[in-house]
């Protein structure tokens, strides 16, 4: 079965010509210690057997500059695709995803919140809709980083917004610790019915909720609407592994939802991969 990896991260080992500037001023531990450049990224690729990874701005290491994905892209554009982050609240925010579109990058991140940053903006600021309204116009899935308490917000830009296409990076990082019936996850089962609103099923989400969460989610959604991202090297272990870690956790569903998450979906969200 193909499998497309819509959520990994590259880091160069120039920090000269790619100066490190994390959102919030602190750079993510990961990409400090276990950093992978783009080289490095297609050699992990080739062991785990992943014919095509979507890369995603490494914003806790650089920011809203995306200069090297940008060059990883551009220099191997059989490998990889790339989603690019932009100050959406900024006035020149539309110029500056039509410039990173220019630079064959084929989607937009919208990074509110992770691990080192939690940034005191809001996702449905009136201030970011020219960045929205410009990518529907260019045709560009959106992915949004937002934990539970921002999935209302969320909801919000999935109405204003209906031509969009949202993609949930990490499924807002559920809690399943209450067991079934995962009360503690209402808010994502809530969004289910916004056929504009995709899930990427990375890592974390595989290692910390159960497998019958997990068949639940797909159940809901669709497995149409759910793509596979390894987070890969943010979470730890070799992309090889954690490429068999998620088709392990995935094993109860049929073999058709199974080759949707892991390559059809990311097909339709980004027809070059």
């Amino acid at each position: 079965m193909p499998a497309i990896d819509i959520h990994p991260h590259v880091i160069s080992p120039d920090e000269r010509r790619y100066p490190r500037a994390p959102l919030g001023g602190k750079q993510s531990d990961w990409s400090r210690e276990r950093p992978v450049s783009a080289e490095e990224m297609l050699r992990a690729m080739d062991e785990a057997g992943i014919e095509r990874s979507v890369l995603v701005q490494a914003s806790t290491c650089y920011g809203h500059d995306n200069s090297y994905l940008a060059d990883a892209v551009g220099a191997h554009p059989q490998g990889f695709g790339g989603v690019f982050s932009v100050d959406v609240l900024a006035p020149d925010a539309p110029a500056k995803i039509s410039h990173w579109k220019g630079k064959g990058l084929i989607g937009l991140r919208v990074f509110i919140a992770g691990h080192t940053t939690a940034q005191e903006v809001r996702l449905d600021d009136p201030r970011s809709f020219p960045a929205w309204e410009c990518a529907v116009a260019e045709g560009l899935p959106i992915c949004v980083q937002v934990r539970a308490p921002g999935l209302p917000q969320l909801e919000t830009m999935l109405k204003r917004f209906p031509q969009a296409r949202v993609i949930l990076d990490h499924m807002a990082r559920p809690a399943t610790d209450d067991g079934p019936p995962y009360a503690k996850a209402a808010g994502l089962f809530a969004l289910a019915g916004y056929a504009n609103l995709y899930l990427k099923l990375t890592t974390h989400n595989l290692r910390d909720s159960p497998p019958d969460f997990l068949v639940r989610i797909a159940k809901l959604y669709g497995a149409g609407r759910i793509g596979w991202g390894s987070n890969y090297p943010a979470s730890g272990g070799k992309l090889a592994d954690l490429l068999v870690e998620a088709r392990r956790a995935l094993a109860g569903l049929r073999d058709e939802e199974r080759e949707r998450i892991f390559s059809r979906t990311a097909r339709d969200l980004y027809p070059a991969s």
